[in-house]
């Protein structure tokens, strides 16, 4: 990427992100011609990353393809605090032996994604262990009650009677006073992280450095569509998941979803990623472009040998039982228009008439490669799908 002019790099920078303040002073950093330090800060609270993650490191690998230098910063010292964004309570601080463990595994995931050369880790407590108590004190002099009360969390939380303990207004001081001792140029965060990110550009100019020029990404949607993507609300893709699991998950992903987590977690261009999307809505399903994805992320996390044999592996984790290794398979004609499932069910022989069809995908019983199938589906002519209906009934059929 190096032969890329200014507008150009802009446009890479841009993709997958919500807002840069400022961009003017983004181009002004970017004008210098000089590597500029990229910091991202992660408070080692679990001990996976999974792809929500990513499209934060995705941004970071992007820097160093441009010839920049990130910081990965693991929050030690700040995880003994609870990082309180978007929570309605007081979170529980971990201690250094919980936030040590979830460190070291942090740091092996990580270079999945970055280039190593292009990396500095680093932990908050060589400078937070050392300001001590008066420092600290000196910090918290930096900012008033009222300006911490403007935060949208903190806010809610203040006028509906929740506690706020003193140490969670710590938090985004210390965030950004880690922007201050490693000369931040460039901060990252999650849309939920705005507050803190622009208390590094308030405490760098206190320090008298440049303002940090801070980038906010999306949250991604986990795979119930709805609520973010969390390890703890089970609706997440680990980026140490099984090569078949990771299959499922991805053939899983709700339709309407799909070109977003192109956006978001896919290198490919674009242009390519629009290709694909008109193609899939005149194929009436997005289904091959999760298949192209699912592709795409398993070799990138594994490798193109665990991507192939994944469709495989991850047939034998559907709930309703095992895909054997020898399918029955059959040829079912089709019009123009394709083959209803009910039909396919019916035609295959896997239910015994119209009525059986209806009642096993009323139950939710009918998996179409592996994922559970909506009963309107339409099968398209010209290609093989593997159909299973309940726990034994299972076939490839090809519709021709």
């Amino acid at each position: 990427m190096a032969d890329l002019d200014l507008e150009q790099t802009l446009a890479i920078i841009r993709r997958g992100t919500e807002e840069i303040i400022l961009e003017e002073d983004l181009r002004r950093k970017l004008e210098t011609g000089r590597p500029l330090r990229i910091k991202a800060g992660f408070d080692p609270t679990a001990p996976d990353l999974h792809f929500g993650h990513t499209v934060l490191i995705n941004k970071l690998r992007q820097f160093q393809d441009l010839g920049h230098q990130v910081v990965f910063l693991i929050g030690d010292f700040t995880g003994m605090i609870g990082d309180p964004s978007g929570k309605s309570a007081t979170r529980p601080p971990l201690t250094r032996e919980q936030v040590q463990a979830n460190a070291e595994t942090y740091k092996e995931q990580v270079f999945k994604i970055l280039d190593p050369a292009r990396t500095e880790v680093r932990f908050n407590s060589e400078w937070m262990d050392q300001l001590g108590v008066s420092g600290m004190i000196r910090l918290a002099g930096q900012y008033t009650v009222a300006r911490m009360l403007e935060r949208d969390d903190f806010d809610k939380r203040y006028k509906s009677g929740q506690p706020i303990a003193i140490h969670e207004f710590l938090y985004p001081l210390i965030q950004g006073y880690d922007s201050v001792a490693l000369e931040a140029d460039v901060e990252f965060g999650g849309t939920d992280q705005k507050f803190n990110l622009l208390m590094g550009r308030t405490l760098q100019k206190h320090y008298g450095q440049a303002p940090q020029v801070c980038i906010t990404v999306p949250i991604l949607e986990g795979l119930d569509g709805v609520q973010k993507m969390s390890k703890s609300l089970g609706n997440y893709i680990g980026v140490t998941d099984a090569p078949g699991e990771m299959y499922r998950k991805l053939l899983s992903v709700p339709d309407q979803l799909v070109w977003r987590y192109f956006e978001l977690l896919s290198l490919r261009s674009l242009e390519e990623v629009a290709a694909m999307k008109a193609q899939a809505e005149a194929a009436g399903t997005p289904q091959e472009a999760k298949k192209m994805l699912a592709d795409e992320l398993i070799t990138r996390f594994h490798d193109a040998a665990a991507a192939a044999a994944a469709p495989r592996s991850a047939g034998n984790q559907i709930a309703l039982g095992d895909i054997p290794e020898n399918l029955p398979e059959m040829e079912i004609g089709a019009g123009d228009e394709g083959l209803r499932l009910l039909d396919a069910l019916r035609d295959a022989g896997l239910v015994q008439n119209g009525k059986a069809a209806k009642d096993v995908l009323a139950r939710g019983a009918v998996y179409v490669d592996g994922v559970q199938a909506d009963p309107g589906l339409v099968l398209r002519r010209g290609r093989a799908y593997v159909v299973q209906a309940g726990k034994k009934k299972i076939a490839r059929v090809m519709v021709v």
